[in-house]
C-alpha cells in the first residue's frame, strides 16, 4: 500500500522550521538518495524522540520534478500561478526543493535541519528558512484563530493525499503550495476590534461568523469550496514566524488537486465580479510562493535506488 508522508496529514505541532532549496549538482541520482535519508533521519527523530511528535514532508518543485524523476509527472502539476490585480499580487519565487521539519520542541526542529543540511550540502544552496511557531491557541499574529476551515478526521486524508482513483502512479502524494505573507500589524492594530472583525468575517474570541461578515471578508474570500459536500478541498498546514521587527504567516496548502488553491487565490486577489477582493490583503502581502509536489514515502525510496 502507499504511504503519504506522515507530515501531510499530521495534526499541527508547536514548532516548524522551513527550508527552501535549490539544486546546484547534476547528479540527480545521488540527490535522490539524499531524499530517502533525509526521511531516515525524519524517522530516527520521530523514534528517538517520541514525545516531540516529529513529522517532515519533502516535496519537489514543478520546475525540477523533471530533471529529479524522469518520466512520468504529476497529473496537475505546473508552476505556482502567480497573480495580480491593482496593488494586490502573489508573486512566484519556487524553488527546487522544500522541507518541512515539525516537532514539539524547538531544539529538535533545529537538530532535524543541522542534519539535513549536513546531507544535502554539497547538493543544494539554501534561499531561504524560516522557523514559525505556534501562536497561542493557534492563532495568526493578527489575534484571529488561523484555518478554521480546516477538515477534520479522517477527512483530512481525503483532502489532502491523492487516491489511486486519482492517478494511480502518485497515490499517496499530494500538491504543496506555499506563500510567505509579511503582515503589516501596526496599521492592523490601529482598527478597532469591530472593524477587525469586519475585515476577517468572525468573531476574535469566539471564532463564529461576525454579523458585519460580507463577500470581502476573508473567512469569505479564503475558502475554496468542494465540490460536492460544502467542505473545503484544502487542507492548510501555515503558522506565524517573526519577531519583534518583522511578523507574518508562512501558508502552506496541502491538496489531493492543485485547483482548490488557484481558486481559493483567485478568489482573494481578483475576487468577484462585484469586486469584492479579500479585504486581509489590504494588510498582508505575499512575497513568495510556490508549487511542489509530495510525493508518497514508498516513490521516494523506490526512486532512490533507480
Amino acid at each position: 500500500m502507499t504511504q503519504p508522508q506522515k507530515g501531510i496529514c499530521a495534526e499541527s505541532n508547536l514548532h516548524a522550521q522551513y527550508l527552501l532549496l535549490n539544486v546546484i549538482d547534476d547528479d540527480s541520482q545521488a540527490v535522490r538518495a539524499k531524499l530517502a535519508r533525509v526521511l531516515d533521519i525524519f524517522d530516527w527523530y520521530e523514534n528517538e524522540h517520541y514525545e516531540a511528535m516529529v513529522t517532515g514532508v519533502i516535496a519537489v518543485g514543478a520546475g525540477y520534478w523533471s530533471e529529479l524523476y524522469e518520466g512520468l509527472i504529476p497529473t496537475e502539476l505546473t508552476a505556482f500561478p502567480r497573480m495580480q490585480c491593482e496593488d494586490r499580487s502573489a508573486p512566484d519565487t519556487g524553488t527546487d526543493l522544500f522541507i518541512q521539519i515539525r516537532a514539539d520542541r524547538l531544539d529538535i526542529c533545529h537538530a532535524i535541519g543541522s542534519e539535513v543540511m549536513e546531507l544535502l550540502h554539497l547538493h543544494v544552496e539554501l534561499v531561504e528558512q524560516i522557523k514559525a511557531f505556534r501562536y497561542l491557541d493557534g492563532r495568526d499574529l493578527n489575534g484571529f484563530i488561523y484555518a478554521q476551515d480546516n477538515p477534520r478526521g479522517m477527512k483530512r486524508r481525503q483532502v489532502a493525499i491523492i487516491d489511486a482513483r486519482q492517478d494511480a502512479d502518485f497515490a499517496g502524494g499530494s500538491y504543496i503550495h506555499v506563500q510567505r505573507f509579511r503582515h503589516d500589524l501596526r496599521r492592523w492594530k490601529s482598527l478597532s476590534e469591530r472593524q477587525q472583525e469586519q475585515v476577517m468575517g468572525v468573531t476574535r474570541e469566539y471564532n463564529q461568523p461576525s454579523p458585519e461578515q460580507s463577500d470581502s471578508s476573508h473567512s469569505v474570500r479564503a475558502c475554496a469550496p468542494g465540490s460536492d459536500d460544502g467542505h473545503h478541498d484544502l487542507l492548510k498546514q501555515g503558522m506565524p514566524y517573526g519577531d519583534l521587527l518583522i511578523q507574518g504567516l508562512f501558508f502552506i496548502s496541502c491538496a489531493a488537486s492543485a485547483q482548490p488553491f488557484k481558486a481559493m487565490l483567485h478568489s482573494q486577489i481578483v475576487g468577484n465580479a462585484e469586486g469584492d477582493y479579500d479585504r486581509w490583503l489590504d494588510f498582508t502581502s505575499a512575497e513568495t510562493g510556490g508549487a511542489y509536489f509530495a510525493p508518497a514515502l514508498t516513490f521516494i525510496r523506490q526512486q532512490a535506488a533507480s
